[in-house]
């Protein structure tokens, strides 16, 4: 076989598996919609449950569910009042909840709507009941000029706050090994 036919059967086997790739990709990128639509509980302020499915808003953290934040001095239970707004938003009729992906705990990824077409997700940043976390920064920017919610006072961002709940733990048990070996305890 001549030089100038390999050449032109390597790039038509190139072009090939490219056009093979391309077909590939765009099918994992079409991930099929689910909806889910029924009696919403809200588990805190980003997430719910429909029966055994849990639901994880996508785009936004909201405060942990026993989180304290100050506003005016004083201490309030943030995480509990994001659940409540969360509940409230969801309880309208006709909510619609649709994602395609699934987080590390198997929750499925969603952005819900209430029945008069509102995004759910963003309204939870907009009353500054939840951050943006990774969407909805307008939303944020929103409710930190009008001071609401969480923008109201100061507060430890979620994700901060389990971070602290996950090493606390670790550390605890090297102190207590720590003393066990010294022979304080």
């Amino acid at each position: 076989m001549t030089r100038s036919l390999r050449l032109i059967r390597d790039g038509v086997i190139a072009f090939a598996l490219l056009a093979l790739l391309a077909l590939i990709a765009a099918k994992l990128n079409d991930a099929a919609q689910i909806e889910r639509a029924g009696a919403f509980h809200a588990a805190d302020g980003d997430s719910l449950t429909l029966g055994d499915e849990r639901l994880r808003l996508e785009g936004i953290d909201a405060p942990e569910l026993n989180q304290s934040c100050e506003r005016a001095g004083r201490a309030w239970a943030c995480g509990r009042a994001a659940r409540e707004a969360l509940q409230a938003l969801v309880l309208a009729s006709g909510t619609l909840c649709q994602g395609s992906r699934r987080d590390r705990y198997d929750r499925l990824l969603v952005i819900c709507r209430s029945g008069a077409g509102g995004d759910i997700n963003a309204a939870m940043v907009r009353r500054g009941m939840a951050i943006a976390y990774g969407r909805y920064g307008k939303e944020e920017a929103e409710a930190r000029a009008a001071k609401a919610g969480l923008w109201a006072g100061a507060f430890e961002r979620p994700r901060d706050v389990r971070d602290h709940t996950r090493q606390k733990p670790a550390f605890d048990g090297a102190l207590s090994f720590i003393r066990q070996i010294a022979g304080w305890e």
